[in-house]
């Protein structure tokens, strides 16, 4: 069986390949969750638009990642892309938290408790 030619593209995981995937899904999510919130809730919650765009940017880096990985038969790398994808938006979601809860009461609900 003859192996086919190595292209002279980018690796897969290379750190400019990463962060043009990145800005790309941290763009594309954080249009459609300004969007989407404006026209549920009037003004989105900036801490809740900050979270979404960066797991966007994560999900779709890690997602490129491990289909350049998957495609060169690298199957560590793919698996290594999608951990570090998980742990990204893991790690986002518990730092960016947002109390919704705490962000939609009113004054007067507050003084009622």
């Amino acid at each position: 069986m003859k192996k086919r030619k190595a292209k002279s593209r980018a690796a897969p995981l290379a750190a400019g390949e990463i962060a043009t995937n990145f800005t790309r899904g941290m763009v594309a999510a954080g249009l459609l969750a300004a969007i989407q919130d404006s026209r549920t809730s009037g003004k989105p919650h900036r801490r809740k638009l900050l979270r979404q765009a960066l797991q966007g940017g994560v999900a779709l880096a890690a997602g490129a990642a491990v289909a350049e990985s998957v495609r060169d038969q690298d199957y560590f790398g793919a698996l290594t892309a999608l951990a570090g994808g998980a742990l990204g938006a893991l790690a986002l979601e518990t730092l960016l938290a947002t109390e919704l809860a705490v962000a939609t009461e009113t004054s007067e609900e507050i003084g009622l408790g």
